[in-house]
C-alpha cells in the first residue's frame, strides 16, 4: 500500500510539472539578456510581473553588456540589457535600437576587509590597476601584495570603471571573472584583493573605500560627486510591442521606480540631478 502511495505522489507531481510546462508553452514569453549589473533588478521585476500576470513570462539571462547589445541587434532576444550606451560598443548600429533607461547604478572599488584601508585617491586607484602600485604599503596599508580581480572583457561594469578611473592608463593583465558574485567571493576570501562592483552587489563580506574623501553613496552619484556610475539601459530593436512594451511600462512605472528600484540598490533615473551624454558630458537636469 505504501509503495502505491509513493507511486501515486510521483505521478501527481509529474502531471503538475507537465501542466506547468504546458502552461508556459501556451502563454506569452519574451527574453532579456545582458548586463550582469542590471540582472538582479530585472529578474526580480520579471518574477513579480509574471506572478501578477498569469501566462506572461519574462526570461532573464546575464552574459554582460556586450552580449546584450549583440543579441538585441541580431534579433535573437526582445530586450538587450547594457551598462553602456549602444554607441560605445563597436559593431553595434545604435540608430536601429531604442534606449530605455530603467535605472542608474554606482560602481565602487571593493577590497578585502583585512586591508583596513578607508580612502584612496583616484590617481592611487588608477596606479593600483595599472600595476604601478603593487603593494598596499605604498598607499598606507599593510606590507601585502596587491591582488587584482578584473571583470571580463565585454563587461559594462569594467568599461565604466576603466572609462572613469583608468582614463589614459592601461589595466594590468590579471585574473578575469564573468560573474559579479564570484568577484565578490574572491575579494572577500583573498588577502590583498581588490576589484570593483555595482553598489547593488556590495555586502558585508567586503569593504568599500572612499575616493578623494568622497563616499560611494547614492546621494553622491546623483550629483556626480561620485563619478563612477552608469545608466542601466534596456535596448529594444525598434519600438517595443506586445509583452515587451507592457513589461517595460511596468519597469518604468512610478510604483516600481519609487519603491523597488531603490530597495534593490539602484537609483531611479528621475532622482539624478545631472545627466551624462554618450561622450561623457555632464549637464544639470532642468
Amino acid at each position: 500500500m505504501r509503495k502505491r502511495n509513493v507511486i501515486g505522489l510521483l505521478v501527481t507531481f509529474s502531471l503538475l510539472l507537465l501542466a506547468g510546462c504546458q502552461s508556459k508553452q501556451n502563454g506569452q514569453s519574451v527574453t532579456a539578456v545582458g548586463s550582469s549589473a542590471l540582472q538582479p533588478l530585472i529578474e526580480a521585476l520579471a518574477e513579480q510581473y509574471s506572478t501578477d500576470h498569469s501566462g506572461q513570462f519574462i526570461n532573464v539571462q546575464g552574459g554582460g553588456s556586450g552580449t546584450g547589445l549583440s543579441q538585441i541587434q541580431s534579433g535573437a532576444v526582445q530586450m538587450g540589457n547594457s551598462d553602456l550606451f549602444a554607441e560605445e560598443k563597436a559593431g553595434i548600429k545604435a540608430d536601429k535600437l531604442v534606449d530605455h533607461r530603467v535605472a542608474v547604478v554606482g560602481i565602487t572599488p571593493v577590497i578585502n576587509k583585512q586591508l583596513g584601508i578607508k580612502n584612496l585617491t583616484l590617481t592611487q586607484l588608477a596606479k593600483i590597476f595599472s600595476g604601478e602600485i603593487d603593494n598596499w604599503q605604498d598607499v598606507g596599508g599593510p606590507d601585502q601584495p596587491v591582488v587584482l580581480v578584473n571583470r571580463a572583457q565585454g563587461s559594462g561594469t569594467r568599461t565604466t570603471f576603466e572609462q572613469w578611473v583608468m582614463k589614459s592608463r592601461k589595466t594590468k593583465p590579471a585574473q578575469e571573472q564573468d560573474s559579479t558574485g564570484m568577484v565578490r567571493s574572491i575579494v572577500a576570501n583573498t588577502p590583498g584583493a581588490i576589484s570593483y562592483l555595482a553598489f547593488s552587489y556590495v555586502d558585508d563580506s567586503i569593504a568599500m573605500v572612499k575616493l578623494n574623501g568622497i563616499a560611494p553613496t547614492d546621494e553622491n552619484v546623483m550629483t556626480n560627486a561620485w563619478p563612477i556610475w552608469s545608466y542601466e539601459h534596456v535596448y529594444t530593436k525598434g519600438q517595443p510591442t506586445g509583452l515587451t512594451k507592457r513589461f517595460l511600462a511596468y519597469v518604468l512605472s512610478d510604483e516600481v521606480q519609487h519603491k523597488q528600484v531603490g530597495k534593490m540598490g539602484y537609483i531611479p533615473v528621475a532622482k539624478m540631478t545631472v545627466e551624462r551624454s554618450v561622450d561623457g558630458t555632464i549637464t544639470k537636469v532642468k
